[in-house]
């Protein structure tokens, strides 16, 4: 049965399979011939429910994963290589150029990112316009960084040049809620401060990185990008076990980042830029404004499906509010449309992960047995590739939904008559990445402020969390982070601050003149970046 009876749009129809064979290592696209890994959909393009193929990646083997790591390795050299050592300006061209190209590709990847991992059309156009947007931010921020260094300083007697360098070789892996996104969010910072990079794709969402492929191998001078495809666990295990990594960056679970920190033979000298799992509450205290209150909830439990670690997991509602506020929420529930990820108005769409919806009924039948309700009519609703958001009330401690990261569609609501509750439960908590606080009495607020502060690391006062604005700092306590992203914070945490130092003296000082006048060093500069 073809596309077009299944009413999906022309722009928006798998014409032909997407069959990448070939890899990016030592600036080279190297053809595969060995064994390929089928990439599904699980939208259906025919009628009678059936998953569609939408094409083949590498698999590649611990072979290739050293050759990748070799490439980057070679690339840094040490510090000596042409890309550490290139001049600041030179590196921004190259990233220049990349973005230029990556431009044309928009709508080949906004095309896969519906298809892949079943993320609405505007969603999809936001999330590559976004990161068009960082990565043009991440160079004016760069800029201004360099504008700063580009002077000396004294101090008791010594001239001091002082800027940020590179670290060495990253391992970059991503993930799969917002696989182009969050994955640059590492890539590029890590690439623009000189480092060199090994990346590989998220288990889904990884056919969408194939249209930048000949970008990355035309912007960056060879072994400074090296993209390889197949298991994570064959391919970083020995990357990781050489010791030649120098930044482990992932966002993704705790277990993954422990696991391959734990493979390190120096884990003194692996820094790790990490983005990790979250249980983000919302505190919905008895003078909040309900209708707002209720519009961000749906917001921060359900965009993208709640499959954002930064959505709202769990509900604190207090008790005298919450019958009110449960008769709204669940009603708004019931309203939002199911649909195909290019359907006009469709806010939840068709779950990536094919188990997904098994695990979350698991959830909702936990907690049903043990005295929690389904307050939404569609609640548990099940398809081929969805189950519908559940809102379960009261959950209580003991319910595995209260506990564990759902990263799905249900949503946990928990009544509390004491705002010591939902403190003591968030300090009991693995995680610690942000609140969600609905209120407006300030003399109510301001305490509450002071101690959230100190248990995550945003408070989001009547909204729900997010990451963004990109500029601002984006981490996590506890097993919810390590390191601190935005635009500036990321180049910090791939960088290093290295210096050059000289006593004030006639003969240092016509040295310093004439490294100066000559620009024979692309580090000692005081050339300033318009």
């Amino acid at each position: 049965m073809s596309n077009s009876e299944t009413n999906i749009p022309k722009a928006y129809q798998i014409d032909s399979l997407l069959h990448q064979s070939t890899y990016l290592v030592d600036g080279e696209l190297k053809q595969w011939h060995g064994d390929t890994a089928e990439i599904y959909s699980t939208i259906s393009s025919t009628k009678t429910y059936k998953p569609t193929l939408l094409g083949t990646i590498p698999q590649l083997g611990e072979t290739e994963a050293l050759e990748a790591l070799n490439s980057a390795t070679t690339a840094y050299d040490n510090g000596k290589g042409l890309w550490p050592t290139m001049k600041v300006e030179d590196r921004i061209a190259c990233m220049e150029k990349f973005v230029e190209q990556m431009k044309t590709k928009r709508d080949e990847v906004v095309k896969l990112l519906m298809w892949e991992i079943g993320k609405n059309l505007p969603d999809s156009q936001k999330e590559f316009d976004r990161t068009i947007e960082y990565i043009n931010d991440t160079i004016e921020a760069y800029k201004d960084i360099d504008r700063d260094s580009a002077r000396f300083e004294k101090h008791s007697g010594v001239h001091a040049h002082i800027r940020r360098g590179p670290l060495g070789v990253v391992l970059c892996l991503g993930p799969y809620n917002y696989p182009l996104n969050e994955t640059f969010c590492l890539l590029i910072p890590a690439l623009i401060m000189g480092n060199t990079t090994i990346f590989k794709p998220a288990k889904l969402g990884v056919l969408l990185i194939s249209p930048l492929l000949e970008a990355f191998q035309s912007s960056f001078p060879k072994g400074v990008v090296n993209i390889v495809y197949g298991r994570g666990r064959v391919l970083a295990t020995p990357i990781m076990k050489s010791g030649k990594v120098d930044v482990l960056a992932l966002i993704g679970n705790s277990k993954s980042a422990n696991a391959l920190q734990s493979q390190h033979p120096k884990g003194n000298r692996l820094r790790m830029v990490l983005g990790l799992e979250a249980k983000n509450p919302a505190i919905v205290l008895p003078d909040a404004d309900l209708d707002l209150a209720v519009e961000e909830c749906i917001a921060g439990t359900l965009s993208f499906n709640g499959q954002r670690c930064t959505a709202l997991k769990v509900l604190y509602v207090h008790e005298s509010i919450v019958e009110e506020f449960n008769r709204r929420f669940a009603y708004k529930v019931d309203q939002l449309k199911f649909g195909n990820p290019w359907d006009d108005g469709a806010k939840l769409t068709p779950l990536p992960e094919v188990d997904k919806p098994a695990y979350i009924q698991e959830l909702i039948d936990d907690a049903t047995k043990k005295g929690a309700k389904i307050l939404n009519k569609k609640g548990g609703e099940t398809t081929e590739n969805f189950i519908f958001p559940a809102v379960l009330f009261p959950v209580r401690k003991a319910m595995r939904v209260f506990k564990e990261e759902q990263f799905g569609p249900v949503i946990p609501v928990v009544p509390f008559s004491n705002i010591d509750e939902p403190l003591d439960d968030m300090a009991e908590s693995d995680y610690g990445q942000q609140v969600s606080l609905f209120g407006k009495n300030v003399n109510t607020l301001s305490p509450l402020i002071d101690t959230l502060v100190n248990l995550v690391c945003r408070v989001n006062l009547n909204s729900s969390c997010q990451r963004g604005p990109d500029v601002y700092p984006f981490t996590g306590r506890k097993d919810s982070a390590v390191g601190t992203l935005s635009v500036t914070d990321a180049l910090r945490s791939f960088s290093i601050r290295t210096f050059v130092a000289a006593k004030n003296n006639e003969y240092n000082n016509a040295i310093l003149n004439e490294l100066l006048d000559k620009k024979t060093s692309n580090f000692i500069s005081t050339d300033y970046i318009l």
